[in-house]
């Protein structure tokens, strides 16, 4: 029969193993875990611009067509930039910037918020691709928007979620969806207009896109967040077409 403080040792020692294991698996792992989110958002943002990628070659492919990365603010103001994976203007690395945290203090109206822009660049011509965050029925979406070089033609798009209902809402990370996109504007002359998610749209509008059947709010999410998104980018967009 053991006794209470052997119990109560044993139960510590138990304990305090299990957590340094844990705890050093965590460290050990990081690394891994940091470069396959790094991998994906590459894959993403490769597949705006119409790339298929893998987590073998995504980070050749990324690196062979962005070479150029800006982060600006919501004057239109760069305030930094990566060319060939150097920084050359500020301190900020776009590639890294925390979207979330950044649209949260685009709606605080904080002056200090920054988000990316990537240029993707091939036989000299440019697509810049953005991205875009907002709510679905679940919980979170998002995704990135790649524009013509004339800054209001969208090229192409990629969407996912948190944890919309498969069939339904999830819809919105199908080609289905997606390929509706290209082709649309979001500036009417010089009014900035975005593209709506809508029942019944008008597809001959160069800014409505058919909504998901039987995913109404999902939809409307994403009519939100593209407009919510892309306004912040309006001033920098502007800026490029002087």
């Amino acid at each position: 029969m053991f006794s209470n403080r052997y119990i109560y040792i044993y139960a510590t020692v138990l304990v305090v193993f299990s957590a340094l294991i844990l705890t050093l698996a965590a460290v050990g792992l990081k690394p891994y875990q940091d470069k396959n989110i790094r991998v994906e958002k590459m894959q993403q943002l490769l597949g705006a611009v119409g790339l298929e990628s893998d987590a073998n070659n995504a980070e050749e492919l990324f690196n062979t067509y962005f070479k150029e990365q800006h982060a600006v603010n919501s004057k239109g103001e760069i305030v930094g930039t990566l060319i060939d994976g150097k920084q050359t203007i500020g301190t900020i690395n776009p590639f890294t910037i925390d979207t979330k945290k950044q649209m949260a203090l685009v709606k605080a109206n904080d002056p200090s918020a920054s988000l990316p822009v990537f240029v993707y660049e091939k036989d000299g011509k440019k697509t810049y691709v953005v991205p875009v965050i907002g709510n679905g029925l679940w919980g979170g979406i998002w995704g990135n928007i790649a524009f013509a070089d004339d800054l209001n033609t969208i090229v192409g798009v990629n969407f996912d979620h948190k944890g919309e209902t498969p069939g339904l809402g999830a819809e919105i990370a199908t080609p289905f969806f997606e390929d509706q996109f290209k082709g649309k504007t979001i500036f009417d002359g010089a009014d900035f207009k975005s593209v709506e998610v809508k029942k019944a749209a008008d597809k001959s509008s160069p800014h409505q896109v058919d909504a998901i059947s039987g995913g109404t709010i999902t939809s409307n999410g994403v009519s939100d967040m593209l407009n919510n998104s892309l306004k912040f980018y309006i001033p920098y967009f502007n800026s490029l077409k002087k």
